[in-house]
């Protein structure tokens, strides 16, 4: 069997904050670039499609665990980014990240991860000390991580968002407001705009519909 890409098509958008998609079917779509591919199978040529997936990761959260994507791998989970030193858009990203996460709470498939993008002095201690201030249910996890790694898996090749240091702004950090939703094939099904009450809701309208479907 081999396989030959023989077409790239772009899905030709980048999500900073919100995916402004009217989305009223049963199905999300999946979001980023696909590949079509062409495979030798049983003697006949066959095509397949090859979708967007959140690359290998491995960070720390509040409790020193180790978490990765097979951790997550049975899972449907909400990412985002942030540092507890924010003095922006971070108290509003948690306020809403908190009525999410409060709705699923009981849920097992369905988790939070929310990385932060200030690892030297957001180590799993203060990570821990502002989960238990925020009043955090056990299914959001807060994760450290190297500083590149992070930035790197924010981006296009990651969860369509975006995070760097930045001295020129409050903080010296500057990152996107963006909800990531990924399934159990690490296939990003919507982004959203974590500063807004009515994208939150969207957020959990689309999590009920992934969720009904595994």
């Amino acid at each position: 069997m081999y396989f030959q890409i023989f077409k790239i098509l772009p899905l030709g958008i980048l999500f900073l904050a919100s995916c402004g998609q009217q989305r009223d079917d049963k199905d999300l779509p999946i979001m980023g670039e696909k590949e079509i591919v062409s495979m030798m199978k049983d003697g006949k040529t066959v095509n397949d499609t090859i979708y967007h997936s959140i690359p290998e990761f491995r960070f720390v959260d509040q409790d020193s665990v180790w978490i990765s994507n097979e951790d997550v791998a049975d899972k449907i989970y909400l990412a985002d980014f942030f540092f507890t030193r924010c003095p922006t858009i971070c108290p509003l990203l948690a306020k809403n990240m908190l009525t999410i996460a409060k709705e699923f709470e009981n849920e097992e498939r369905l988790v939070i991860l929310s990385h932060t993008i200030d690892a030297k002095h957001d180590t799993p201690a203060v990570l821990k000390d502002y989960a238990t201030k925020l009043g955090a249910p056990s299914n959001w996890l807060f994760l450290n991580g190297p500083q590149e790694a992070v930035y790197h898996i924010a981006g296009k090749e990651g969860y369509f968002s975006y995070a760097e240091e930045n001295p020129d702004i409050p903080g010296g950090f500057d990152h996107s407001g963006a909800f990531t939703l990924v399934d159990t094939n690490g296939h990003v099904r919507g982004v959203y705009d974590g500063t807004r009450e009515d994208e939150a809701k969207k957020a959990i309208e689309d999590i009920r519909k992934l969720l009904a479907q595994f």
